[in-house]
């Protein structure tokens, strides 16, 4: 691979974003490839401790009882599980911005254990020069 790392830009809160991330930051630790995740936007709520299941979109509700079922078939974890596998495996940090948590009034405790620091736009964007920068 021709960059330093992967960085991947965790806006969305529909449940079938949650797929790529958990593959991405997975298949990426275990080639080896520095993740960092910037977790911000409708994704936040999902990285607290009181995290609510993420729900499937509209126009991807025909999709879902396959998917499930092909998910119980490969005996597939869920997201949450993929990507703290990926941490144990490999280089991956998950931010949550700083200035989203202000905002909807999140602080650091309220935090799942799965994020390792609270932190601003700029010292994320700071930290990925050369990484491949992926937006979902």
């Amino acid at each position: 691979m021709m960059t330093k790392g992967l960085a991947i830009i965790m806006f969305s809160g529909e449940a079938e974003k949650f797929i790529p991330l958990a593959v991405l930051t997975q298949t990426a630790a275990n080639l080896g490839i520095p993740v960092r995740v910037f977790v911000t936007g409708f994704a936040l709520p999902y990285f607290t401790k009181n995290k609510p299941e993420p729900r499937f979109s509209k126009e991807f509700e025909d999709m879902v009882p396959a998917l499930v079922e092909g998910m119980k078939k490969l005996n597939m974890p869920g997201w949450y599980d993929i990507v703290k596998e990926a941490k144990e495996a490999g280089d991956v940090k998950i931010y949550v911005c700083s200035l989203m948590a202000e905002v909807v009034g999140l602080k650091r405790e309220d935090l799942d254990p799965i994020v390792d620091d609270m932190v601003g736009a700029t010292y994320f964007l700071s930290n990925i020069e050369g990484y491949e920068v992926i937006f979902i």
